[in-house]
């Protein structure tokens, strides 16, 4: 559970409507054909016709979720030319799209843990073969649990 703090406390005076980072993240990629074009994303995916059949949406909706991740840039399109064939487009991951990557993986852990079929893939750390989780941490390194993690008005007119 986080706890408010300062103006946030009395939550009688004020609104999160239109202003909550959740709700306006979910209003970017909300949908599960997007969350599931960044999950392709990160495990490498970079084609459209992959993206197609990895995703399972029509061709489409594809370039929709495509379109509307490169507008937000979470993707850059790339150009790519096979040979003997015309020019075309990849999609790669931008620095936003890489900073969003926990809270795809933050679902995948989650789902793991709470859902059934769980399925035959983990998190791990290349570097070591360790399982890899995803927690909040401060900025000083030190793990928050739920019963210390805080929300703060921040900005003009607050303290």
């Amino acid at each position: 559970m986080a706890f408010l703090q300062g103006p946030l406390v009395d939550r009688d005076a004020w609104s999160a409507i239109g202003e909550c980072p959740v709700e306006k993240t979910m209003a970017v990629v909300g949908t599960k054909s997007a969350m599931l074009v960044m999950r392709e994303a990160y495990y490498g995916t970079t084609r459209f016709d992959d993206f197609v059949h990895r995703v399972g949406i029509t061709k489409a909706a594809t370039a929709t979720r495509l379109t509307e991740l490169v507008d937000l840039g979470l993707l850059a399109r790339r150009p790519y030319r096979e040979p003997g064939k015309r020019s075309r487009d990849e999609y790669v991951l931008t620095e936003a799209g890489i900073d969003f990557m926990p809270v795809v993986w933050a679902m995948f852990q989650w789902g793991k843990r709470h859902l059934p079929n769980r399925g035959r893939l983990r998190l791990t750390h290349l570097g070591c073969g360790a399982d890899a989780a995803v927690e909040i941490r401060c900025t000083d390194g030190h793990r928050v649990p739920p019963d210390e993690l805080g929300a703060e008005a921040v900005g003009p007119g607050t303290t």
